[in-house]
């Protein structure tokens, strides 16, 4: 298995107890910064459907981006556009985002990280 690509950002709780977890289980990573290089439409479109997550699981709702667009905004959006708003803003993403080589893995969940890297 190639090392798992973690889309997180640096000052988020969640992704330091994801890479936290990561790290005392022996699982080197590779890291990107989301808010730097927020994943592509192109990458979405393969790691949406290999998350088996509906796309609104993917959006970041306790963050600054999804509240300044607000819940009504985001709801009147297709899949499309939110796909495009996903690529164009990594602080809409919930984040980490840990894709390996059979799944993508959205936030941090300690039993999906358990069974992922067993």
């Amino acid at each position: 298995m190639s090392k798992p690509l973690v889309l997180c950002y640096s000052g988020c709780s969640t992704c330091k107890k994801a890479l936290k977890w990561l790290a005392d289980h022996g699982v080197k990573v590779d890291i990107r910064p989301i808010v730097d290089e927020p994943p592509t439409t192109a990458e979405l479109g393969k790691w949406i459907p290999k998350s088996d997550r509906p796309i609104k699981k993917w959006l970041n709702t306790s963050g600054q981006s999804y509240r300044a667009l607000g819940k009504e905004t985001i709801d009147k959006k297709t899949d499309a556009e939110l796909v495009k708003m996903l690529a164009a803003d990594g602080k809409l993403v919930k984040r980490p985002v840990v894709v390996t080589d059979d799944s993508v893995l959205v936030g941090f969940d300690e039993a999906a990280y358990a069974k992922e890297f067993a």
